[in-house]
């Protein structure tokens, strides 16, 4: 499944896009709008992009879990080398304190992230923030054809200014078209 961006320049524009998508068999679930103008969304019955679209929230959860993991080892090894609670620790306790740093840094990357944009869409923040709506279109290997014949035939002023060629990896940066 891969994950098209394109860039539509009003709310009546985006209205008629998401509506022609359905007509042409793609479900509901699989067309996300991010907008500034939540509420028009609304209004309008448009499904805005969830937070796993908008904010940054598992990038920098699985960033810092590997960094608690990383302190976790360090603190493990530290017990292990100066043996503060004698020579007797059993591997759980070790084990245990890995667990408890790794998730720790779990929770304050997800803290960190849920107050930071998604860097997929730092590309995109001043056309959002102009008032522009991105739509993010989902589609499987045998509808992107259909999706990208309908939109150049109907919608020539919505661009298309990514992809994602994979469903969803924090990681990766859309691919410029």
């Amino acid at each position: 499944m891969k994950c098209f961006y394109y860039l539509s320049p009003t709310l009546a524009e985006t209205e008629h896009v998401s509506d022609d998508l359905h007509k042409s068999g793609v479900d509901d679930w699989f067309i996300h709008i991010i907008s500034k103008n939540e509420d028009g969304l609304g209004r309008h019955r448009l499904h805005s992009g969830n937070y796993l679209e908008t904010l940054d929230l598992l990038r920098e959860g699985l960033i810092g879990a590997a960094l608690g993991f990383l302190a976790g080892l360090v603190f493990a090894g530290l017990l292990a080398a100066f043996k503060p609670f004698g020579p007797d620790v059993p591997l759980i306790a070790y084990l245990g304190s890995i667990f408890l740093l790794s998730c720790f840094g779990a929770w304050q990357g997800g803290l960190a992230g849920i107050s930071s944009e998604n860097k997929k869409l730092h590309r995109f923040h001043d056309d959002i923030a102009a008032g522009k709506y991105l739509i993010l279109v989902y589609a499987h290997k045998n509808e992107e054809e259909k999706v990208h014949a309908m939109m150049s035939r109907l919608h020539p002023e919505a661009l298309l200014v990514g992809m994602d060629s994979r469903f969803y990896n924090p990681f990766a940066e859309p691919e410029p078209v």
